[in-house]
């Protein structure tokens, strides 16, 4: 037993370096890409581009039923007849997504005054239509922290993806660069997935026993994927009906820079905690609890530190990085590391129910969370312009933090030291940002 657990979390240790090192690697990809393609196309194009990925993400989180996870947390993860049956359903709702984004490309053109989605969506859709056929051997090597080959072949098909809309873009400035390289990108990781992961090839099956508990486990997380939507995409989305697209592009540039700490931490916990959660509950025993504890302290701190750096290098680091152009992402990029801090305190609390089982639970505190942050957003843009909405969001990040608090303790997982421990420092790093960085706040 003690060996098991000591290889467990050995894995989980390499498993969130790997990661950690991985997503690093492909923010350093894309910020470099990111240079380039600014130099190369307007800001409209980002502000195109910003849309396009919006509503492909909406359409994807609004239809998600948790494959991934129930493979993971599900006792017949390994089975092949589950695994066929997990990823027929995949390939269909890839079809009925791209089905999707052709019958929204007209009124999401016309929604947003932008002419050109009703050409962009349909093929810039495709991608969604070919990831589906990626494999479950993904699912698998997640579910067993066996990350090493899988990492290896995500960057190889992101640099493969980045590097045609960058030869794109030098051929033909605009924003078609962006949407054909993303297929291209696409494709390569269902080819390398395919050829490049060991175990056996998926084929079509339907296993009633199988689709039932995929479906009982997945109806919940429909659900909460459509509010994650709004709590990941849901500032982009009302954001593009209140700015012009050049000053959309420029605020894409800043979420981008700022985003990285939460979005690193986000790729670590969805990857390493369920299998944590799942094989060595906290509640189980004190050696579990400790264990826990050191790990949840090491990710909190590192994204926390993190996003302080942004906070104090971010306007600097635009000036470096961007042209004229773009200067005004710098502000954004301080004002949006101050946003995410309340967030990431409760970061790593609600993959403790998804191992559970209780994704019924999940939903409601996403739904809660969502419904909240879209709400606070909203009225702050009517009332006070970005500046609102970026104050409304950070409040209602404050204010739901009880529930997930509340999740946290059904599963026997809360950590009050941790809480403590890291909103005190996140206060400490806001009360120094809103003193060395008034004229940012004030330019937004």
């Amino acid at each position: 037993m003690q060996e098991a657990r000591s290889s467990l979390f050995s894995r989980v240790l390499r498993g969130s370096v790997l990661t950690a090192g991985a997503y690093a690697f492909s923010q350093v990809l894309r910020l470099g890409s990111n240079l380039i393609l600014t130099r190369l196309l307007y800001p409209e194009a980002f502000g195109l581009m910003a849309l396009v990925s919006v509503l492909l993400i909406g359409l994807s989180m609004f239809s998600d039923i948790g494959l991934g996870p129930a493979i993971s947390q599900s006792d017949r993860g390994d089975e092949p007849d589950f695994l066929d049956t997990a990823w027929t359903v995949q390939v269909m709702r890839g079809l009925v997504l791209w089905l999707a984004t052709c019958a929204l490309a007209l009124p999401a053109a016309r929604l947003y005054e932008a002419p050109e989605l009703a050409m962009l969506l349909p093929v810039a859709g495709l991608s969604l239509l070919i990831g589906a056929f990626n494999p479950t051997r993904i699912d698998t090597a997640h579910r067993h922290l066996l990350l090493g080959r899988v990492t290896m072949l995500d960057l190889a098909s992101q640099a493969i993806g980045i590097a045609a809309m960058v030869g794109l873009a030098m051929w033909h400035p605009s924003v078609w660069a962006l949407v054909n390289g993303a297929i291209i990108g696409a494709v390569a990781k269902l080819v390398l997935t395919h050829w490049g992961l060991p175990g056996q090839p998926n084929r079509f099956r339907w296993e009633p026993t199988a689709g039932a508990q995929l479906i009982h486990f997945g109806k919940w997380i429909f659900l909460s994927t459509a509010c994650g939507f709004l709590l990941a995409q849901g500032d982009k989305a009302i954001l593009g009906a209140f700015l012009e697209l050049d000053e959309l592009g420029v605020y894409n540039i800043g979420y981008f820079l700022a985003s990285f700490p939460v979005m690193l931490g986000g790729a670590v916990v969805g990857r390493i905690m369920i299998p944590i959660y799942r094989d060595h509950p906290p509640a189980a025993s004190a050696a579990n609890a400790a264990r826990l504890r050191r790990l949840r302290f090491a990710l909190t701190g590192g994204i926390l530190l993190l996003l302080g750096v942004m906070v104090f290098a971010g306007e600097p680091l635009v000036r470096l990085l961007y042209d004229d152009r773009y200067l005004g992402a710098g502000a954004i990029v301080v004002a949006i590391a101050c946003v995410q801090m309340p967030m990431v305190i409760g970061m790593t609390y609600d993959q403790s129910a998804l191992a559970a089982g209780d994704s019924r639970n999940y939903f409601l505190v996403m739904a809660a969370r969502a419904a909240a942050q879209t709400f606070a957003f909203l009225l702050g843009a009517y009332s006070g312009g970005l500046a609102g909405a970026l104050i409304g969001q950070f409040v209602a990040m404050v204010l739901v933090h009880p529930l997930i608090v509340w999740l946290a303790l059904r599963h026997r997982s809360w950590d009050g030291l941790h809480d403590a421990v890291f909103g005190g420092l996140a206060l400490m790093l806001l009360a120094l940002a809103v003193a060395t960085h008034g004229a940012a706040f004030t330019a937004i």
